[in-house]
């Protein structure tokens, strides 16, 4: 499984969705509230070459924010990306 990292904020609606995507497949992330820390901030800054939240890597490859992750969800690619198989998360809404 990748290495998962999301830069996030105390109060960021699209941070909750990112992790709740996440958390729906089952994977594990490094969360890095940059609202507490103006050295992350210009690391995510320098790395995403963007300033808003969440900003997500997946590994070394930058996805974007949670609707660019979303995108890849609703194209089947995230999967492949996050190396899980769908057998490996449940879905179905309990």
């Amino acid at each position: 499984m990748s290495n998962i990292v999301i830069y996030s904020t105390a109060f960021c609606p699209y941070c909750d969705r990112a992790k709740s995507l996440l958390n729906r497949k089952g994977v594990t992330y490094e969360e890095i509230r940059i609202d507490q820390d103006r050295e992350r901030m210009a690391e995510m800054m320098e790395r995403s070459q963007r300033r808003t939240v969440p900003q997500i890597f997946i590994g070394e490859v930058h996805v974007g924010g949670f609707d660019d992750m979303a995108a890849l969800d609703m194209a089947g690619k995230l999967d492949d990306l996050l190396c899980v198989s769908p057998s490996d998360f449940d879905d179905e809404v309990t």
